[in-house]
């Protein structure tokens, strides 16, 4: 079972009885309890060297229950505590070598290591087509229907935002009641509108000279996206007059 650092249960304790997993399961897995994390964020974790994932023989990631649990108790401590990436990967590996290691009790303000450059991440959220289409368990044939819909489009470089991953598998999953792709388009346009709205807001910070203040356009960005999607999800249930689990 997943648990916090203080040795509370976490969610996503399904995952401990499952087999290796590919990286879009562990992010549905990792979305009960962290709804912000995404593909990029678990590629960047494991660049940084928090979690070394298996590799199959054909390259593609597969995570164990362990790499998931490690995966949680990261996310905890940046989230709970403000603590460093190198800060929490010390921590984790001297509980890992059964030392005693309470937590410590450091903020991200207080620590003096210096944010890191916004291309760090992006760098590790560029995935292939060949691995979207492993990652995300669908066909060359689905991926070109849903893309003919603009659902999904590649990136200038002919690669994919890993979030690209997401969509595709819910998106499939959505078909699996009959909602054709067709039918998400108005989901497209509405995500869009959205999506000018927030950046509307931090363009101001984002055109900044500043290199501190355009990280904190970004991270700006990703909490008035988690708003964005909070309150969707929220009319899209009054208006149904159902509650999400």
């Amino acid at each position: 079972m997943l648990r916090t650092p203080s040795g509370g249960a976490g969610s996503g304790a399904a995952a401990a009885d499952s087999g290796p997993m590919s990286i879009g399961t562990v992010l549905n897995v990792l979305r009960e309890e962290f709804p912000e994390v995404t593909i990029s964020k678990i590629r960047f974790l494991e660049s940084e060297g928090l979690i070394e994932p298996e590799r199959s023989p054909s390259g593609y990631r597969k995570f164990s229950a362990g790499d998931v649990e490690r995966l949680a108790q990261v996310l905890r401590m940046q989230r709970d505590h403000y603590l460093p990436l190198r800060v929490i990967r010390e921590h984790l590996d001297a509980v890992e070598r059964g030392e005693a290691a309470p937590l410590p009790a450091l903020s991200r303000q207080r620590s003096g290591e210096p944010v890191p450059e916004l291309s760090e991440e992006r760098t590790a959220a560029r995935i292939g087509r060949a691995e979207l289409l492993a990652a995300a368990e669908i066909g060359e044939q689905d991926l070109q229907e849903w893309e003919s819909y603009g659902l999904l489009a590649p990136l200038e470089d002919g690669l994919y935002d890993a979030e690209a991953v997401t969509v595709a598998s819910l998106v499939a999953q959505l078909g699996r009641f009959g909602i054709e792709p067709r039918h998400l388009r108005v989901m497209k346009a509405a995500a869009d509108r959205e999506a000018g709205l927030v950046e509307q807001v931090v363009a101001p910070l984002k055109r900044h000279r500043n290199p501190q203040t355009r990280i904190l356009a970004e991270t700006r960005s990703r909490e008035l996206a988690g708003l964005t999607v909070k309150l969707h999800a929220a009319l899209v249930q009054t208006a149904l007059g159902v509650r999400l689990p």
